[in-house]
């Protein structure tokens, strides 16, 4: 076999690139970008057109469903879905088969790996009410993430790849569910057996850590809104349903008195203050299931809002001050408290669930906080050290919003209990203090307090309004890239901009919301995979395996391809591998002269079946620490599942997209 010299360079960049991935010494975007510089300075990529990769649809589409994505899991649109479809009170096997089966769905249309972080948190609590491992449910969950994102057009990034490169072919770009015949019958049997069976034969492991660290759990005040679910029911009634959540209520403040131990059977009543206590995950879903709002999210009247508007906001809104007095019967408010007296108080604006701040969201006056523009309101949960300037100091004491423009939203206090108001309680070291405010302001106040930021995790407090606009947004861009009124790319660029314009993303959290990385591999790799086709060294490898192994029978291909990327993705991203193997097979099917599209779509599979390593996939790697997995334990679920997997793709593709 006669290889030209750019055959033989392209050959010897691809294989020094998978050889680089399977290291895993460098970061995949690292790699990918030497692989394209190299091909650039062997002549095999014009330089003119080497980052030509950066403006493909493929890679603007997977940037904007990550943002769109995240503005599903902030404003906690997922979080209503999640309570809706759960069971409560169901055996391990229906539990595990609803979330396992919910983890599909959402990454059917959102960015796997965020379809994975939004139900991890109930995957633990799952695991803990069945008295099993965590890695007997986070491990299914994990692999029904995977599977989900075979179904869809925008379920994984190697998807968009695989419609890439059918569009460079001259054909049409697969549709949005152009996938779904295969990828779904893959994904239901996968599902089925995971929850039937595959969940028993998960090693059973001990937790290794914490994702970042544990606090005990907060002590927070929730007040009841005029539209509340919580309002007419007794504290009972309410106990259940926080329950599931993980939280509880241990007080109840009615006309600014507090009871610390009110009867189960009193009615809770619009405008009574629960004090609860949570873990500050469980703060958001504790606060949405029941329609409460966190005390200092009450607008005050000056602002003259709407009572539209403050039912909107009523899960996601806060407000900027925590000193705030609970309205009398006259509508009026202790100016003294809520820092408003003789013109000289602060300001009031609207903090949402993704931290923005209305024009007038922080303190003013002559010793007050500047106000903070929208996108630089930040939740931070703040340690009190020893000789802190907070002990012994409530949150009144120091004038916390009109003299540093911030507010106290919980304070956690390992175990032990306070009887005095949230704005009252006075501080002590060790209490860890859940803030909300400018994060310059925030870092001025706890220089000048004597306290430290914890490991930075999310925090979020869902907006109902929020969640009702991001999954409108969502739903609309996929509906127009469905029907074809607009490319993919275009349709979910729009969905972005909608987004920053109506704050569901604060524009500061846009470019964070990207994994980045991800993108400068698939926009390095394009090039790449666009040299190996050009040189025809894709024809060429195509020819061996034809020659060497299928012998021109084009299912005995169609199999190859498919294993052949399953095993790359198990060992390496699987944009990555989608990247390698579409030219191989274009060619393959070119060299057998067959419809293509059979191929493509057994890339599509089988770089989605990444379940043999916690390498292969994102969603395995996160898993692996929570799960307490070692690398040896995800094929034993996982093998079964590929060759599951396997037995059902294959004659689906031979049906659905024949030769």
């Amino acid at each position: 076999m006669h290889l030209t010299l750019d055959q033989w360079l392209i050959l010897t960049v691809l294989m020094a690139t998978v050889a680089m991935f399977l290291w895993g010494r460098w970061r995949h975007d690292m790699v990918a970008m030497a692989a394209l510089l190299a091909c650039v300075i062997a002549g095999l990529v014009p330089a003119e057109s080497a980052f030509a990769g950066f403006g493909h649809p493929a890679v603007v589409t997977v940037a904007c469903v990550l943002v769109l994505s995240q503005g599903l899991y902030t404003s906690g649109a997922v979080d209503v879905l999640t309570r809706s479809v759960m069971p409560t009170k169901a055996g391990p096997t229906l539990t595990i088969g609803v979330l396992t089966g919910l983890a599909a769905l959402l990454s059917s249309f959102m960015n796997n790996v965020g379809a994975l972080a939004l139900l991890m948190p109930v995957a633990m609590q799952v695991a803990a009410r069945q008295s099993l491992p965590p890695g007997k449910v986070l491990m299914p969950l994990a692999f029904g993430s995977i599977l989900g994102g075979m179904t869809t057009l925008v379920g994984t990034p190697s998807n968009l790849i695989v419609a890439g490169f059918r569009e460079r072919a001259g054909l049409e770009a697969f549709g949005m569910f152009d996938f779904t015949p295969v990828g779904l019958a893959a994904a239901a049997v996968g599902v089925l057996f995971v929850a039937a069976i595959g969940w028993r034969i998960v090693p059973a492991r001990e937790r290794a850590g914490a994702d970042s660290f544990e606090t005990a759990a907060y002590l927070t005040e929730a007040r009841v809104p005029e539209n509340s679910k919580a309002g007419g029911k007794t504290l009972y009634e309410i106990e259940a349903a926080l329950e599931q959540a993980g939280a509880q209520v241990v007080g109840l403040v009615r006309n600014e008195v507090r009871l610390t131990a009110p009867r189960a059977n009193q009615r809770v009543r619009a405008g009574d203050i629960l004090v609860i206590e949570a873990d500050v995950e469980a703060l958001a879903e504790a606060l949405t299931g029941l329609g409460l709002r966190l005390e200092e999210s009450k607008r005050p009247k000056k602002e003259d809002a709407s009572e539209s508007e403050a039912s909107d906001a009523a899960a996601g809104d806060v407000r900027s001050g925590t000193a705030g007095r609970v309205p009398s019967e006259t509508g009026k408010e202790d100016a003294n408290q809520d820092g408003t007296a003789n013109g000289k108080g602060a300001g009031s604006g609207k903090v949402d669930a993704q931290g923005e701040a209305g024009p007038n969201g922080a303190a003013g006056g002559n010793d007050a906080a500047q106000p903070a523009p929208r996108d630089e309101i930040e939740l931070v949960e703040l340690a009190v050290l020893p000789g802190s300037a907070l002990a012994g100091r409530s949150a009144s004491d120091i004038e916390l919003r009109t003299r540093h423009g911030i507010n106290l939203l919980a304070v956690s206090r390992q175990g032990r209990r306070s009887t005095a108001r949230l704005r009252t309680m006075p501080l002590r070291a060790g209490d860890v203090l859940l803030m909300q405010g400018p994060a310059e302001s925030l870092a001025q106040f706890a220089s000048w307090a004597g306290c430290v930021p914890l490991a930075e995790r999310a925090l979020r407090i869902p907006s109902r309004r929020k969640a009702i606009i991001a999954s409108t947004i969502m739903a609309l861009a996929i509906a127009v890239a469905a029907f074809g009124l607009l490319p993919a790319a275009v349709s979910f660029a729009g969905g972005v901009l909608a987004s920053m314009v109506l704050r569901t993303v604060p524009a500061r959290q846009v470019f964070e919301a990207v994994d980045w990385p991800v993108i400068v591999l698939l926009a390095a790799l394009i090039p790449v995979a666009g040299a190996m086709e050009d040189t025809g060294a894709a024809d060429l490898i195509a020819r061996f395996l034809l020659d060497g192994i299928s012998q021109g029978n084009a299912v005995i291909a169609l199999s190859l391809i498919l294993v052949v990327t399953m095993t790359l993705s198990d060992l390496m991203n699987n944009a990555a591998t989608a990247a390698v193997m579409c030219p191989i097979a274009l060619g393959t099917a070119g060299q057998l002269g067959v419809n293509p599209d059979g191929f493509l779509m057994a890339v599509a599979i089988g770089a989605s079946c990444a379940f043999l390593t916690p390498i292969g996939h994102q969603n395995n790697t996160l898993i692996l620490g929570p799960g307490g997995f070692r690398f040896g334990d995800y094929w034993r679920l996982g093998l079964p599942l590929e060759l599951l997997v396997m037995a059902v793709s294959l004659p689906m593709l031979l049906w659905v997209w024949p030769f």
